[in-house]
């Protein structure tokens, strides 16, 4: 199965690289594809940049000259002061936007002529529920703001009350993938909590933890998705 797996940032990139075994580059539009294998899969693992523009422009590129059977975003998220605290594993079974308004008689957070959420793949779930250590199950919303201040989280969660993390790409991979009939899912691991006591340090103390959190939860994911198909024919 081809899996694709996408990043925000190089720290992430980073710590993923050294799982990738016959690793070759493909720079497409200035950007690095890097294709290869992890576990029993063939991978394409790419670094979007920070925002939802840089996060759908690449990911559109992604599959376009790629044709992945399943997008993996994954990386860090902020917490919303839920039940995910900080190195909590989120998986999306939705995610959103928290900034889209599209005027009058449109529903907030809904991009034009699409769902108000968008569902991630609901093998992903089923799958991770085989998992030794718990993950959280919720929403994802996204933005193009890096939320350090609580007031934003309030505003967030007075339009999604469920929600368990925020990020700034998810929901741009999910509605580029929505588009183009991509399975998605969201794997975000909380790197701080708006309104908690330093944040900011906690995002940057965060790092020297993250490879254990993050990506065991990727790697425990390829390994039970195997060979099963995640898209209904």
């Amino acid at each position: 199965m081809k899996i694709a797996i996408i990043v925000a940032m190089e720290k992430e990139l980073r710590l993923l690289m050294p799982y990738i075994t016959d690793c070759q580059t493909l720079t497409i539009d200035n950007t690095p594809f890097f294709t290869g294998i992890i576990g029993n899969h063939d991978v394409v693992v790419m670094q979007s940049g920070i925002g939802k523009v840089n996060a759908a422009v690449n990911t559109l590129n992604l599959i376009h000259y790629f044709y992945p059977e399943l997008v993996i975003n994954t990386g860090v998220a902020g917490g919303t002061g839920s039940e995910a605290k900080i190195l909590d594993v989120v998986v999306g079974k939705e995610v959103a936007y928290h900034d889209v308004w599209c005027g009058p008689e449109t529903v907030d957070g809904q991009a034009a002529g699409c769902p108000e959420r968008f569902t991630c793949s609901p093998l992903v779930s089923s799958v991770l529920d085989k998992l030794s250590h718990p993950v959280k199950y919720g929403l994802i919303a996204s933005g193009d703001t890096f939320v350090s201040d609580p007031e934003v989280v309030k505003r967030i969660l007075k339009l999604y009350p469920e929600a368990l993390a925020v990020d700034m790409e998810s929901a741009a991979v999910a509605h580029t993938c929505y588009l183009k009939d991509v399975p998605f899912c969201a794997i975000r691991v909380v790197s701080d909590t708006p309104g908690e006591a330093d944040n900011i340090s906690q995002y940057a103390n965060f790092w020297e933890d993250a490879p254990q959190t993050t990506f065991s939860t990727l790697l425990a994911l390829l390994d039970l998705i195997k060979d099963v198909k995640v898209k209904e024919d």
